[in-house]
């Protein structure tokens, strides 16, 4: 008599699936074995998933729409999709395999047209790379609220269609087109001093100044003649003289809140709309200063993942294989003569980094040692990964982790270029100064500060001829585009509702380089 057993399917004698096709039982079981090793294994801490499964054309309306769930209607986003469907239909570009939100739930889209080992892979970059990320790095816990995104962008996407129908589709258009072109300028990089707070070290400093007058005074001083007082101070840019600028707050660099608050003309649903465009934002500002790390937890994390459940039989050596094509395709770095080569990959260049990481952590050489004595050798890769993941934004994990073995890997050096010397100077080799100069120099190229324009609302005439006055301090020599410059100054002067003048000066020497205005048009 022979004895028969069966196999459970999911188990690690079994593979989970063994062709390309899959279907939602499939995907349970890849989903149930990707989180056990994410959670067991890596110990990763994530927010609940919710995963979803759409078309291509899905994929292209979700992520040419800001690659959010829900968001109101505007004619940019039309137009972006027909673009990026046009060149997908060409064969010009391919799709993105997945997009995921950070929110609590973590929602993440999965195209349907993958593969059951794509699927598998997605959901391991997705729902515990990038999900673990935006749980617990310091920027998206600082600057978003993963408890609240869905219900804000629900009303957003309500209170935009509730003033189309009320003032017209073309009212709300102009105002959401100002507040678009003014985004980049609608965030607020350091945390804002309470009202209160600036309101008691006014009250202080009144207090203190009226205490030295009286300690000082002297009935003869009554007597000479008052000379008439500047209508600004010496460290402050000319304005209005009305003392306005210590009650607005000014500088402020988060333009879209300064109009929100104080832009004369506008009513308060065009206000709250100027309110919606910023918080946006603000929530993909982390994003933007967090990519290559973030993309670089996710490839790391799919990585090991899909390794050990090949290792444990999950996978079949077909299904392998694909996996680690699709990780090459992602990870690949083109050559600078390539067509394709559009600067660093972040993928490339992160899992680089956290592999790296990984090996100084279990297998140091006497270089990883010197340039890094505090994690060398300590056997505890996971924890020194997540560590960093926790506490740094591209910048500081360039600069506190780009070994000398990634740089010769990748070929950096140094070069200096400016437009006043007559030869490119290669300034950084593979050397140690060289090293450190090059990691100073590419943590400086990802360092939001350094690459946004330094613009700020420097006064505001509230009470004469409302003009606003911006200032955008200059480095490095890079100035605006005139003819981008000059229409986004339109698009404020729209919402501002008066003349707007941009002062060009340079960022050390104060001295002024270009001016730029523009009127409302009425």
């Amino acid at each position: 008599m022979t004895e028969t057993r069966t196999k459970k399917r999911g188990s690690a004698a079994e593979p989970l699936f063994e062709s390309a096709e899959w279907t939602f039982d499939t995907l349970k079981l890849a989903y149930d074995a990707v989180e056990k090793i994410g959670k067991r294994d890596l110990k990763l801490d994530i927010y609940p998933n919710q995963i979803e499964v759409i078309t291509a054309e899905q994929m292209l309306d979700a992520y040419t729409s800001t690659g959010m769930p829900l968001m109101y209607r505007h004619w940019s986003f039309g137009k972006h999709f027909a673009h990026e469907q046009t060149s997908y239909r060409r064969g010009m570009r391919s799709l993105a395999y997945e997009l995921v939100i950070n929110s609590n739930p973590c929602i993440n889209y999965l195209m349907e047209e993958n593969s059951a080992t794509m699927q598998t892979l997605v959901i391991a970059h997705a729902a515990m790379g990038h999900n673990h990320f935006f749980k617990n790095n310091y920027l998206f816990k600082q600057w978003t609220n993963a408890d609240a995104i869905l219900d804000y962008l629900a009303f957003a996407k309500s209170y935009v269609r509730e003033c189309e129908e009320r003032y017209g589709l073309e009212e709300v258009e102009g105002i959401l087109d100002a507040a678009h072109a003014l985004m980049n300028q609608g965030v607020s990089r350091q945390p804002k001093i309470p009202i209160s707070s600036r309101s008691m070290k006014k009250e202080q400093k009144q207090k203190k100044r009226q205490e030295h007058e009286e300690a000082t005074y002297d009935d003869l001083w009554r007597t000479v003649p008052k000379l008439r007082q500047p209508a600004h101070g010496p460290d402050e840019m000319p304005g209005s003289g009305n003392g306005d600028s210590f009650d607005l707050g000014l500088p402020e660099e988060n333009v879209l809140y300064f109009l929100e608050k104080h832009a004369p003309r506008l009513k308060d649903w065009q206000r709250e709309l100027l309110r919606i465009v910023r918080m946006l934002a603000q929530y993909f500002y982390p994003q933007r200063q967090t990519k290559m790390m973030n993309e670089g937890c996710a490839t790391f994390v799919h990585y090991e993942i899909m390794n050990k459940m090949y290792e444990r039989g999950q996978l079949t050596e077909g299904s392998m294989l694909e996996a680690l094509h699709l990780h090459s395709a992602v990870v690949m770095q083109p050559a600078f003569n390539d067509r394709r080569f559009s600067g660093l990959n972040p993928y490339a260049l992160g899992f680089a980094m956290m592999r790296d990481i990984q090996r100084i952590c279990d297998d140091p050489t006497a270089e990883d040692r010197e340039w890094f004595p505090d994690f060398a050798g300590n056997g505890d890769a996971m924890g020194t990964l997540k560590d960093a993941w926790a506490n740094y934004r591209d910048e500081s994990f360039i600069l506190q982790f780009l070994s000398p073995a990634v740089i010769r890997d990748f070929r950096l050096f140094g070069l200096h270029d400016d437009s006043e010397d007559p030869e490119v100077t290669v300034t950084s080799i593979h050397n140690e100064s060289g090293y450190r100069n090059i990691r100073r120099m590419l943590a400086r190229h990802y360092d939001a500060g350094e690459q946004d324009a330094d613009i700020r609302v420097t006064d505001a005439d509230l009470s004469g001829n409302r003009r606003l006055t911006l200032t955008h301090y200059v480095r490095n020599k890079r100035l605006l585009n005139k003819q981008e410059g000059e229409r986004t100054l339109q698009h404020l002067a729209q919402l501002w509702g008066h003349r707007v003048k941009l002062l060009e000066v340079d960022a050390e020497t104060k001295k002024p380089i270009r001016e730029l205005e523009a009127l409302p048009i009425p």
